[in-house]
């Protein structure tokens, strides 16, 4: 039996609890037919843990993730909390627990089931090929840089400050030009440095690290181009490495190339193999408790899990296999099945799913 592997799960909020249960049982089958121990510790985050906690980042939820050696999130807010202080929303958790853990970049990939491609609102052809990785910047950058409100002659003023430096920006480029290395050798960098002062340090730097990774194809491209771009010519595209805001947007427009968000799996790295894996999905309140999620990305997110924190690619492989299989069978929870009347319930796809899995 293999050394027992300990994940904290955070189920979260609206159809979070739904889709990572079935996340939990695809971790059972694996465990079961690969030989792998797994021991998984729950905890509340997000809005959950505003109602029942007093905030959205417990501090025995932190305790709870760095006992892991990794953490499964569903998804967390939700407009109950919308217009709580910001020290009360659910989004204030997830940058505090990023920061924490110490999470500096989040991975995406985007990829193109060819049985998927009616789901999508691009042309088939235009999607054919499409299989990339967003590489984003999760601690820097607007999002975290000082934020205040003046009083000027012309009334309340906001201030956001998007600041950078070369040691963040030479961390994310070094992993994203390692993860080109081992896919197929491309990597664009989005910024806007024909306005943007931290978009030229970001460049500067991203060419300096570039000279350490000769067979890298490096491309930069100004981030209007590239959302642009991720419409025209997806598959163009292989890794595209970004800060925080652009990563955000693009991501998620990366996202709808499959035809459907409920689809897309993510991962927050740091330094080592730690990481925090969840579907690129919110949490849906409007759909919660009524069967109607789509599983998938959150099982995908645990192949993620498995592939690089623990090393378990031959069951990785596995579960994307029985994704892929069920999809081609025809399989379609309501998000993806095209207006068709037959769509599965999240655990009934969960079920062929798990069915599928086999070394």
């Amino acid at each position: 039996m293999a050394e027992t592997k300990k994940i904290a799960v955070i189920a979260g909020d609206g159809i979070g609890p739904e889709v990572v249960a079935e996340a939990e049982k695809v971790l059972q089958k694996v465990g079961e037919v690969f030989g792998y121990s797994f021991e998984t510790e729950h905890a509340l985050f997000g809005g959950i843990a505003i109602d029942e906690k007093g905030t959205p980042l417990p501090a025995e939820t932190l305790e709870v993730c760095k006992r892991a050696d990794a953490v499964l999130l569903g998804a967390v807010g939700g407009p109950k909390w919308d217009n709580n202080p910001k020290e009360l929303r659910p989004e204030t958790g997830l940058l505090g627990i990023r920061k924490e853990l110490g999470l500096f970049s989040n991975l995406r990939p985007a990829v193109v089931f060819d049985c998927l491609k009616d789901a999508s609102t691009l042309k088939p052809e235009v999607l054919e090929g499409t299989d990339l990785m967003v590489v984003r910047e999760l601690t820097g950058g607007i999002y975290f840089g000082e934020k205040f409100r003046r009083q000027t002659e012309h009334g309340e003023e906001a201030v956001d400050t998007c600041a950078y430096n070369v040691t963040e920006v030479e961390r994310i480029a070094r992993q994203a030009f390692d993860i080109a290395m081992k896919r197929r050798k491309k990597l664009a960098s989005v910024d806007k440095a024909n306005v943007l002062e931290t978009s030229r340090l970001w460049r500067e730097t991203v060419i300096r690290i570039s000279a350490d990774y000769p067979e890298v194809e490096l491309e930069h491209v100004l981030v209007d181009n590239c959302a642009m771009q991720l419409l025209r010519r997806p598959s163009s595209f292989d890794v595209i490495v970004t800060e925080n805001m652009f990563g955000d947007i693009l991501s998620d427009e990366a996202a709808m190339l499959t035809g459907s968000i409920g689809m897309l799996a993510s991962a927050s790295m740091g330094e080592g193999s730690y990481g925090l894996y969840e579907p690129v999905h919110g949490s849906a309140p409007d759909i919660a408790g009524q069967g109607l999620a789509n599983p998938i990305a959150t099982i995908l997110s645990t192949a993620l899990m498995l592939r690089l924190t623990f090393g378990y690619g031959e069951a990785a492989d596995a579960i994307e296999r029985a994704v892929a299989e069920v999809l081609d069978a025809g399989h379609r929870t309501s998000d993806i099945a095209a207006g068709r009347g037959d769509a599965l319930s999240t655990t009934q796809m969960g079920e062929q799913i798990l069915n599928a899995i086999r070394k």
